[in-house]
């Protein structure tokens, strides 16, 4: 019987991109381990600029770290973490899009409706159509990779 042992991981620091060799550090993953994962988890799609150099954004660091933990503490398989990733996906998905729902049938179900000047103001209600959008077409860029 193996015990777990949790990895106590560096502070992620407030910034936008991180090069390949702070996620290395900051995850405990080798830099070729993460250019290998790039090609097994679709998800990990890091900013390539000059010089094919990759920069991660924050929830690319924090998609690393649960690779790592479902691959190197849990016990998964490559391809059971890419089911875990993707079914932990479509839940954190599909809250999301029914919190959506409730917020536009209240503001739709309001005395004026669409019609309602407030309506494509609600700063929360545009950001939640964003990122599902912006989901939607990372979901659909995977599988034309997958294709």
């Amino acid at each position: 019987m193996s015990i777990k042992t949790s990895v106590i991981f560096p502070t992620v620091p407030d910034k936008q991109y991180f090069s390949i060799g702070e996620v290395s550090t900051l995850c405990r993953v080798k830099a070729h381990v993460l250019r290998y994962w790039e090609s097994e988890f679709h998800q990990l799609k890091p900013l390539k600029r000059k010089g094919n150099r990759r920069y991660y954004k924050k929830k690319e660091v924090l998609l690393v770290r649960k690779i790592r933990e479902l691959l190197y503490d849990e016990g998964y398989t490559i391809s059971g973490a890419k089911m875990r990733l993707s079914s932990e996906t479509i839940q954190t998905k599909t809250s999301s899009s029914n919190d959506t729902l409730k917020s536009f049938n209240s503001l739709n179900n309001s005395s004026k409706g669409f019609a309602n000047p407030d309506f494509f103001s609600n700063n929360n209600l545009n950001t939640n159509i964003k990122d599902l959008l912006s989901e939607v077409l990372d979901i659909l860029h995977g599988s034309k990779d997958n294709n």
